[in-house]
């Protein structure tokens, strides 16, 4: 049954949960709900907090417990009532290739679904993934993909290929519109000038964009799960608008917003390391910059 687009936006997100702070569906789905989203969160892990803490615990789920957690959306005739599908932090190689069975089957009911994909697997030239995720990633599930948004690593990772210099990025894009991924968007990489970190964009037989983005805190100040909370701007903002040049810009404006809040909200207390938690985005306290995000840096048009 046809339905307007106010009721025709759910996604189904498939990626880590943390009990405390905001990685995987934690920092993805609240941003969503703001932008108009209903948000169905599918649990890859459950972990008490992120792995960047001193130690982390809870269960992983098992591929079967995936399976049987879809068998039941799929008795009860939800498939179609979703519009994308989007995927993070998967930590299981059964799990992922499920993943594709699940995606198929979700297409099977509505054929304009719409998947992004953040092939999260490291970051800063290490895996935290087992490394049998690699194959199934790019031979089984990249070519699934509409939308994917991996970082300068996992690029390298999935097309073999180091990414050293921009003629190499483009390069990089090419690999993947030649496995009909319609828009590829590299959300962090180092090539950038001081001080910079540097964004890409690539849709197939579209723009090509580039964009400058300061760094910003101390230089040993890193924050986690800005990659899933991009993943999930962009799959928002890319929906609501045709023009992909006005979804990049939205997307990196608000990410850099909510770091820009989470650095003010730090504690000033000098010499002293900065904690975890303390680290953790200030996603609630960003509501207002997200629903309504001030582009302040703009995309380069590079073709």
């Amino acid at each position: 049954m046809a339905t307007s687009d106010a009721y025709n936006k759910r996604v189904l997100s498939i990626q880590s949960h943390v009990v405390h702070g905001y990685v995987g569906n934690k920092v993805a789905t609240y941003p969503l709900q703001l932008l108009g989203f209903d948000v169905d969160p599918l649990n890859s892990v459950q972990f008490s907090n992120h792995t960047g803490y001193k130690c982390f615990k809870g269960p992983v789920a098992t591929e079967k417990e995936l399976a049987t957690i879809f068998d039941g959306l799929q008795e009860n005739e939800l498939l179609c009532q979703y519009s994308h599908l989007l995927t993070g932090y998967i930590g299981n190689p059964l799990f992922l290739r499920q993943v594709g069975v699940i995606l198929k089957e979700i297409r099977k009911a509505n054929p304009n679904l719409i998947y992004v994909c953040d092939p999260v697997m490291g970051d800063n030239g290490s895996m935290y993934v087992p490394e049998e995720l690699l194959p199934v990633y790019r031979d089984e599930i990249i070519p699934l993909a509409d939308i994917i948004t991996p970082n300068q690593f996992e690029v390298e990772l999935l097309t073999g290929k180091q990414v050293r210099s921009e003629a190499a990025v483009w390069e990089a894009m090419d690999w993947f519109h030649e496995r009909k991924i319609k828009t590829v968007v590299i959300s962090s990489s180092d090539l950038g000038q001081s001080g910079m970190l540097r964004a890409f964009l690539s849709q197939l037989d579209g723009p090509r964009l580039a964009m400058d983005i300061p760094k910003q805190g101390d230089k040993d100040l890193f924050f986690t799960g800005t990659g899933d909370l991009f993943a999930s701007l962009f799959l928002a903002h890319s929906h609501a608008s045709g023009d992909v040049t006005e979804a990049f810009e939205k997307t990196i404006a608000t990410l850099q917003a909510v770091i820009k809040r989470t650095v003010e909200l730090l504690p000033t207390s000098a010499g002293e390391p900065v904690k975890a938690w303390e680290r953790e985005l200030k996603l609630v306290q960003s509501k207002k910059l997200i629903e309504e995000p001030q582009v302040l840096l703009k995309a380069q048009r590079i073709n």
